[in-house]
Order: C-alpha cells, then sequence, then structure tokens
C-alpha cells in the first residue's frame, strides 16, 4: 500500500492506490466509531427482518390479530378498533 505520511501534516496516497481503492475517505475518529456503530445496528436490524421473513415462509408466526387476542386481550380490544 503506498500511503506515506509526511511533514506537515500532508499524506500521500499513490495514483495506483487510488485507483486500486476507488477513491479515498478521510473521517474523524469519533465519525469512524459512529458509523461503525450505526452499521452493526443495521447488520443486527437486517438479520432479525430476515429471520422472520424465513420464519414466516415456514408458517411458523401468526397475525397481529390472532397474537394479540391470545396475550393482550386489552390491546386487541383497541386494535379491531
Amino acid at each position: 500500500m503506498a500511503l506515506k505520511i509526511k511533514e506537515n501534516n500532508l499524506i500521500n496516497v499513490s495514483k495506483e492506490m487510488l485507483e486500486a481503492q476507488g477513491g479515498v475517505v478521510v473521517l474523524g475518529l469519533k465519525q469512524y466509531k459512529e458509523f461503525l456503530k450505526y452499521q452493526m445496528e443495521k447488520e443486527h436490524i437486517d438479520k432479525i427482518i430476515c429471520d422472520g421473513l424465513t420464519a414466516k415462509k415456514k408458517g411458523k408466526t401468526e397475525s397481529m390479530e390472532s397474537f394479540l387476542k391470545k396475550g393482550y386481550p386489552k390491546l386487541y380490544a383497541d386494535y379491531k378498533n
């Protein structure tokens, strides 16, 4: 990797590296950590959705109405209205 840190806070990136990587992004560490946290949360939510869709295809889910009627009758009454 052709990345050279020089004096005066300059960073040189070779043209070959830019072309190979498709560009460069410079972020502060705080922003980078926030981005990583967001990505991890998004991946977790995506997995939950994917698992739910798989369960639905296998017939392992029930309708909201049935769920509320069995376990939450007061909410079911509001749900019907």
